[in-house]
């Protein structure tokens, strides 16, 4: 493979919440896809610093964080962020997968952590990712 790792970026302002998340992705979310490298923010002005740096191929964001929660934060990055990565974010009610098609997030998963579930829409967003940048690579 072209890149060796993908970096991750985990916004939550609860630690456990990061915590699940890397637990839930593991070193790598199949076995097709480079090993991970994760980025954690607690704030969003980290996010947003992180994401100008450069070199995120996935958010995901805690749309359950205060003060500003993920799926608001999502639709800012889309808004800001030219060629923003592709956003997972994480819903606590189901009710609230109208929020997350709101926000533009890329997919939207429950939270509390379904490990199988945000390991399966993290690795078909981070696969879509990688082969883009290996067709422009091309």
């Amino acid at each position: 493979m072209a890149h060796e790792t993908v970096t991750v970026l985990v916004y939550s302002d609860d630690r456990t919440t990061r915590e699940q998340v890397r637990l839930a992705l593991g070193r790598r979310p199949a076995a097709d896809l480079p090993e991970v490298e994760y980025l954690e923010c607690a704030t969003a002005p980290a996010v947003v610093r992180a994401l100008d740096a450069g070199g995120v191929d996935l958010c995901v964001l805690d749309g359950e964080a205060a003060p500003a929660g993920g799926m608001g934060l999502c639709r800012q990055l889309k808004d800001e962020i030219y060629q923003a990565p592709p956003v997972l974010v994480l819903i606590g009610r189901p009710q609230d997968t109208w929020l997350a098609a709101w926000s533009r997030a890329d997919a939207a998963v429950p939270h509390p952590v379904d490990p199988v579930a945000l390991a399966g829409a993290a690795a078909e967003l981070l696969r879509a990712r990688t082969a883009g940048r290996a067709h422009a690579a091309s």
